[in-house]
């Protein structure tokens, strides 16, 4: 019955998004979870399923709002420039923002947020430091990429940054990295990867 189990956990678990797949690796099981910028409840639901976790989900979009309850998962339809006023201090064990932060106006308020109302906080971001997009900038032009797939004049990207610049602003806030996984289409990458990743996940924690 376990294998069985076993079998059927993995084969969900290959149905999230790659970089949540790294997300959900780093939560244990039972845990409190406030997922900002949930989109469909995806990383929420799994982690419900597979590994009993309390979770909420702050969604801004409407349609993202409908899936998160047609999928069972507690959502709260609000804007995250308008900081996370609604959570008390200490209310969660993580806090994860994947593929927001870069869109957002003030990134220092929402990673103060974070490790307000959370231990510990996960965020995932296009790394901008990644060998094309410097080749795409050397050929004097603004990158597209896999993880950055818009024009300069209709991107939501307004601040894109580098592996080595995000742990340099944690650093600025009086927090530290305690995880780093950095990837390229869904594979970790371990040499080189402020150069050689297009995708960084950074899990943080106050110091």
């Amino acid at each position: 019955m376990s294998a069985v189990h076993s079998h059927s956990s993995h084969s969900q678990h290959k149905d999230l998004r790659a970089d949540l797949r790294n997300v959900a690796d780093w939560i244990p099981a039972d845990s409190n979870v406030l997922d900002l910028g949930c989109a469909d409840g995806a990383l929420l639901h799994w982690l419900a399923t597979n590994k009993r976790v309390r979770g909420y989900g702050v969604e801004i979009d409407v349609d993202g709002v409908t899936a998160c309850v047609q999928h069972g998962v507690n959502v709260i339809q609000s804007d995250l420039e308008s900081g996370l006023g609604t959570f008390e201090d200490g209310s969660f064990d993580f806090v994860v923002l994947s593929l927001t932060i870069q869109a957002m106006h003030n990134i220092e308020n929402i990673l103060n947020e974070m490790l307000r109302v959370g231990r510990t906080g996960i965020v995932t971001f296009p790394n901008f430091g990644f060998w094309e997009n410097r080749w795409q900038l050397a050929l004097g032009r603004m990158p597209v990429s896999e993880t950055i797939p818009y024009e300069w004049y209709n991107t939501p990207n307004i601040h894109l940054c580098t592996v080595y610049d995000f742990g340099r602003l944690l650093n600025k806030l009086g927090m530290h990295a305690t995880g780093q996984v950095v990837m390229h289409q869904n594979a970790r990458i371990h040499v080189l990867p402020n150069l050689r990743g297009s995708l960084a996940l950074m899990r943080f924690e106050k110091n």
